[in-house]
Protein backbone atom coordinates (compact mmCIF):
# COMPACT_ATOMS: atom_id res chain seq x y z
CA UNK A 1 0.00 0.00 0.00
CA UNK A 2 1.43 3.32 -1.10
CA UNK A 3 0.50 6.63 0.52
CA UNK A 4 0.63 9.73 -1.66
CA UNK A 5 -0.32 13.31 -1.10
CA UNK A 6 -2.62 14.72 -3.78
CA UNK A 7 0.09 16.92 -5.30
CA UNK A 8 2.46 13.96 -5.68
CA UNK A 9 -0.30 11.84 -7.25
CA UNK A 10 -1.26 14.59 -9.73
CA UNK A 11 2.33 15.20 -10.70
CA UNK A 12 3.60 11.62 -10.94
CA UNK A 13 0.59 9.31 -11.30
CA UNK A 14 2.12 7.53 -14.29
CA UNK A 15 5.05 6.43 -12.07
CA UNK A 16 2.64 4.52 -9.84
CA UNK A 17 0.64 2.77 -12.57
CA UNK A 18 3.00 -0.26 -12.72
CA UNK A 19 2.49 -0.76 -8.97
CA UNK A 20 -1.28 -0.61 -9.48
CA UNK A 21 -1.03 -3.19 -12.26
CA UNK A 22 0.81 -5.50 -9.84
CA UNK A 23 -2.07 -5.23 -7.39
CA UNK A 24 -0.86 -2.45 -5.08
CA UNK A 25 -3.34 -0.02 -3.54
CA UNK A 26 -2.72 3.73 -3.52
CA UNK A 27 -3.96 5.81 -0.61
CA UNK A 28 -4.49 9.47 -1.50
CA UNK A 29 -3.89 11.88 1.35
CA UNK A 30 -4.69 15.53 1.89
CA UNK A 31 -2.16 17.00 4.26
CA UNK A 32 -1.15 13.46 5.27
CA UNK A 33 -4.73 12.49 6.15
CA UNK A 34 -6.08 9.61 4.01
CA UNK A 35 -9.12 10.64 1.97
CA UNK A 36 -9.36 8.14 -0.91
CA UNK A 37 -8.12 4.80 -2.13
CA UNK A 38 -7.22 3.76 -5.67
CA UNK A 39 -7.28 0.02 -6.34
CA UNK A 40 -6.62 -1.97 -9.49
CA UNK A 41 -9.58 -3.43 -11.34
CA UNK A 42 -9.87 -7.22 -11.42
CA UNK A 43 -8.33 -8.77 -14.49
CA UNK A 44 -10.90 -9.85 -17.10
CA UNK A 45 -11.38 -13.54 -17.80
CA UNK A 46 -9.31 -14.85 -20.66
CA UNK A 47 -11.22 -18.11 -20.96
CA UNK A 48 -14.99 -18.49 -21.07
CA UNK A 49 -16.65 -19.73 -17.91
CA UNK A 50 -17.16 -23.51 -18.11
CA UNK A 51 -20.73 -24.78 -18.23
CA UNK A 52 -21.97 -27.08 -15.48
CA UNK A 53 -19.86 -25.91 -12.53
CA UNK A 54 -22.61 -26.82 -10.04
CA UNK A 55 -23.73 -30.02 -11.74
CA UNK A 56 -22.49 -32.14 -8.83
CA UNK A 57 -24.52 -30.21 -6.23
CA UNK A 58 -27.78 -31.90 -7.20
CA UNK A 59 -29.93 -28.78 -7.37
CA UNK A 60 -33.42 -29.69 -8.52
CA UNK A 61 -36.23 -27.30 -9.37
CA UNK A 62 -39.76 -28.26 -8.40
CA UNK A 63 -42.32 -28.42 -11.24
CA UNK A 64 -44.10 -25.34 -9.79
CA UNK A 65 -41.04 -23.28 -10.67
CA UNK A 66 -42.17 -23.25 -14.30
CA UNK A 67 -45.79 -22.25 -13.56
CA UNK A 68 -46.89 -18.77 -14.70
CA UNK A 69 -46.49 -16.00 -12.12
CA UNK A 70 -49.58 -14.67 -10.34
CA UNK A 71 -51.25 -11.68 -12.00
CA UNK A 72 -50.53 -9.38 -9.01
CA UNK A 73 -46.82 -10.18 -9.17
CA UNK A 74 -46.66 -9.60 -12.93
CA UNK A 75 -48.42 -6.27 -12.45
CA UNK A 76 -45.84 -5.29 -9.81
CA UNK A 77 -42.97 -6.14 -12.18
CA UNK A 78 -44.59 -4.04 -14.91
CA UNK A 79 -45.11 -1.06 -12.60
CA UNK A 80 -48.88 -1.44 -12.71
CA UNK A 81 -49.43 -2.34 -9.05
CA UNK A 82 -50.70 0.19 -6.54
Amino acid sequence: MLKLNIHEAKTHLSRYLPALERGETLILCKRNIPIAEIRPLPKPRTLPRPIGLAADRGVELPPEFFDPLPTELLAAFNGEAE
